[in-house]
This record gives C-alpha cells, sequence and structure tokens, in this order.
C-alpha cells in the first residue's frame, strides 16, 4: 500500500473512534435526562390545583379586602425586579404573563416560587414545564419574605380580586 493510502485509512479510523465516543456519550446523557431527579414530587401531586410548592409557606392568610399599602410596595418591585421578563397580561415576553396567574396558582406555590426559586425549578415539576416552555431559568431576585408578600398582593389587584 503506498503512504497516501495509510494515511487515509488512518483518518478514517480516528473519525470511526470519535464517531463512536460521541455516540456512547451521547446515550449516556440521554439515559440521565430520562431519570427523575431525586427530589421530584409525583407529577399528579404537583400537577393540582392545591399544589403548594417546595419551601417554608404552607399557609398564607390573604387580605380581603386587598392591602392597598402592600400593593403599593409590591407595585415598584414589579417594576423593577419582575417587568423586564414579565407583563401584567397573559402574554408572554422572557417569562410567562403575569394575568390569572393567582387563579392557577396558589399563594403559597407563588410565594415559595418567588423565594425558593432555585429549589422549585429545581424539584417541582409545575416550575419546570414553564421553565420548558419559557426556555429560560427564572434568575433568583433576592427578595425578602415581606418583599415577595407585597408582590403576591400586587398579582393579586393585577387578577381582579378585592
Amino acid at each position: 500500500m503506498n503512504r497516501l493510502t495509510l494515511i487515509a485509512i488512518a483518518v478514517l479510523i480516528n473519525i470511526l473512534a470519535i464517531s463512536c465516543s460521541s455516540n456512547q456519550q451521547k446515550d449516556a446523557e440521554n439515559k440521565q435526562d430520562t431519570a427523575a431527579p431525586p427530589n421530584l414530587m409525583k407529577e399528579a401531586e404537583l400537577l393540582k390545583g392545591d399544589n403548594n410548592g417546595i419551601g417554608k409557606f404552607k399557609d398564607i392568610q390573604l387580605t380581603h379586602p386587598l392591602d392597598q399599602a402592600m400593593i403599593a410596595k409590591g407595585q415598584p418591585i414589579f417594576d423593577s425586579k419582575c417587568s423586564a421578563c414579565h407583563k401584567t397580561t397573559d402574554e408572554k415576553l422572557v417569562g410567562p404573563g403575569w394575568k390569572g396567574v393567582t387563579d392557577r396558582r396558589t399563594p403559597e406555590w407563588i410565594m415559595n416560587f418567588i423565594t425558593n426559586t432555585d429549589v422549585m425549578l429545581d424539584s417541582d415539576l409545575v416550575a419546570q414545564k414553564m421553565m420548558v416552555t419559557c426556555m429560560v431559568r427564572m434568575p433568583k431576585q433576592g427578595l425578602t419574605d415581606d418583599e415577595a408578600r407585597q408582590l403576591l398582593e400586587f398579582m393579586r389587584k393585577n387578577d381582579g380580586k378585592n
């Protein structure tokens, strides 16, 4: 065999070896993707309307009527921390629109998502499904519990609660 043929064979063998190892790596990644995350809650439990999410908020006491002072504090929080990615309508921007969020999610879920974002995105199926739809992971905003509650009251007002 001539030298050019030997070089061509060597190149072909290298290409095949790289291709095989790449396919094995992809197969391993696919197997990992299908494995359920260790802290994933049961799907049926997560999709129920009374899902409270994952975090310290178990029983939020809502105000009736709406607390206007909380709403007044929640508006600038929305403007500075949320409005770049969320609209108050049902229109998706980067994240989902907020219209109707207090009808779709419990107050506890909303508060847990705002204050425990990373854990919720890692372990809560509803949050994970939203992330698939939005294709962006919500950044942690570093809000206090009081600020999160003020934001929730602003959301309630946005949804026409009274």
